[in-house]
Protein backbone atom coordinates (compact mmCIF):
# COMPACT_ATOMS: atom_id res chain seq x y z
CA UNK A 1 0.00 0.00 0.00
CA UNK A 2 1.12 3.55 -0.68
CA UNK A 3 1.72 6.11 2.53
CA UNK A 4 -0.09 9.33 2.31
CA UNK A 5 -1.22 11.49 5.22
CA UNK A 6 -4.17 10.12 6.70
CA UNK A 7 -3.07 6.54 6.43
CA UNK A 8 -2.65 4.37 9.76
CA UNK A 9 0.90 2.76 9.42
CA UNK A 10 2.69 0.57 11.74
CA UNK A 11 6.36 0.89 13.30
CA UNK A 12 8.55 -1.98 11.04
CA UNK A 13 11.88 -1.33 12.79
CA UNK A 14 12.57 -3.49 15.91
CA UNK A 15 15.41 -0.82 17.07
CA UNK A 16 13.15 1.20 17.95
CA UNK A 17 11.17 1.76 20.96
CA UNK A 18 7.65 2.14 18.71
CA UNK A 19 8.13 -0.97 16.91
CA UNK A 20 4.82 -2.43 16.22
CA UNK A 21 3.19 1.04 17.79
CA UNK A 22 0.77 2.12 14.93
CA UNK A 23 -0.25 5.83 14.22
CA UNK A 24 -1.96 8.06 11.95
CA UNK A 25 0.46 9.82 8.93
CA UNK A 26 0.86 13.74 9.69
CA UNK A 27 2.65 14.81 6.94
CA UNK A 28 5.20 13.43 4.57
CA UNK A 29 8.70 15.39 3.44
CA UNK A 30 11.88 14.06 1.87
CA UNK A 31 11.29 10.35 2.79
CA UNK A 32 10.76 11.43 6.60
CA UNK A 33 7.13 10.88 7.80
CA UNK A 34 5.58 12.43 11.08
CA UNK A 35 3.23 9.86 12.74
CA UNK A 36 0.68 10.91 15.50
CA UNK A 37 0.74 8.47 17.99
CA UNK A 38 -2.20 8.83 20.41
CA UNK A 39 -2.97 6.85 23.70
CA UNK A 40 -5.78 7.28 26.24
CA UNK A 41 -3.79 10.87 28.32
CA UNK A 42 -0.64 11.60 25.80
CA UNK A 43 -0.41 12.37 22.30
CA UNK A 44 2.91 11.83 20.86
CA UNK A 45 4.06 13.27 16.70
CA UNK A 46 7.21 11.10 16.04
CA UNK A 47 9.28 11.53 12.84
CA UNK A 48 10.39 7.96 11.03
CA UNK A 49 12.29 7.71 7.74
CA UNK A 50 9.41 5.94 5.04
CA UNK A 51 11.53 2.69 5.08
CA UNK A 52 10.80 1.96 8.74
CA UNK A 53 7.06 1.97 8.00
CA UNK A 54 4.49 -0.06 6.61
CA UNK A 55 0.54 0.94 5.81
CA UNK A 56 -2.01 -1.26 7.63
CA UNK A 57 -5.40 -1.78 6.49
CA UNK A 58 -8.51 -0.63 8.79
CA UNK A 59 -9.91 -3.77 9.95
CA UNK A 60 -13.63 -3.19 9.82
CA UNK A 61 -15.96 -4.54 12.73
CA UNK A 62 -18.64 -7.34 11.95
CA UNK A 63 -22.11 -6.02 12.62
CA UNK A 64 -24.35 -8.89 14.54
Amino acid sequence: MIIFPGSIVKVTNTEDIYYDFQGLVQRIDDGRVAVLFEGGNWDKLVTFRLSELEAVNPIKSKKK
